[in-house]
């Protein structure tokens, strides 16, 4: 009887211990919004058990009460010379700022546009030179990717933010690239929302997403080549305000918030 017992009670602490781990991995596998230079990216992103319960257990014991109300809107590519302009002038209309991540190489291609992004209040920051997948590259080739990137588009805007924020395209890194990125003094920037208009989505789909998955604060990646983006934006844009929502740059954003607020966020639909 004796032996029956200790199996049942070896048993069930296997499985409590596979199931706290399911919990762990699960509660972990959250990738970050933003990664400053302090940031430790071996604990940000390693599967490692120590740096997954380190995350896990700092997404349980976040406080998200008195999150702020603060959303980025954030264009990724470009800048292209019709949707861009289309964009700017729904944005202008909205009276919201917006971040315009671009590719340095396009934007040389499209000198005036990109200072005209820069012009009408938005904020300009690095997306690269020629847009390749930096998981990819080696050490060398991503910080020559990220300066080219910085290169090209400071004399066409002189924002500060091209020197100091910047995103991989298609959201692809390893702690190598965040690690380079660091060593040039960037932050980079990811995103608390991903509204998915690099997928084909109708209006009502790409609002809903938005609206759904809303954060506090937020960062929300869209793209300014799309169409559907920009006629999607008044809704958006009208139930975040209706909510008590602030739209501000990334810069603004990174002045009033904490790496932590956007790494742990308040999840509530709007």
């Amino acid at each position: 009887m004796r032996t029956v017992v200790k199996i049942v009670a070896a048993a069930a602490l296997i499985a409590a211990l596979f199931l706290g781990w399911n919990a762990v991995v699960h509660r972990s596998n959250l990738k970050p919004a933003l990664v400053t230079p302090q940031t430790d990216v071996h604990l940000a992103l390693s599967d490692e058990p120590v740096a997954r319960i380190y995350r896990a257990t700092h997404e349980v014991a976040a406080d998200r009460s008195g999150r702020s109300k603060l959303i980025a809107l954030t264009f990724d590519d470009g800048p292209y010379p019709i949707y861009t302009p289309m964009l700017l002038d729904v944005l202008a209309d909205l009276h919201v700022p917006a971040t315009f991540f671009l590719i340095g190489k396009d934007a040389q291609q499209w000198p005036e546009l990109t200072h005209r992004i820069e012009t009408m209040g938005n904020e300009v920051a690095d997306h690269t030179y020629t847009h390749p997948n930096l998981d990819e590259e080696t050490d060398a080739q991503v910080r020559d990717e990220v300066l080219r990137g910085r290169d090209a588009l400071w004399p066409l805007t002189h924002d500060p933010s091209v020197r100091t924020l910047m995103r991989p395209p298609h959201g692809r890194y390893t702690e190598r690239t965040l690690r380079v990125a660091q060593s040039l003094g960037y932050s980079v920037v990811l995103w608390t929302d991903d509204g998915g208009d690099w997928r084909t989505l109708t209006v009502d789909q790409l609002q809903r997403h938005i609206l759904d998955h809303a954060t506090a604060p937020e960062i929300v990646l869209l793209h300014s080549g799309k169409l559907v983006t920009i006629q999607a934006l008044p809704l958006i844009v009208s139930r975040f305000q209706k909510a008590g929502y602030t739209f501000v740059t990334v810069g603004d954003l990174l002045a009033h918030v904490r790496a932590e607020d956007l790494n742990h966020p308040l999840r509530r639909a709007v």
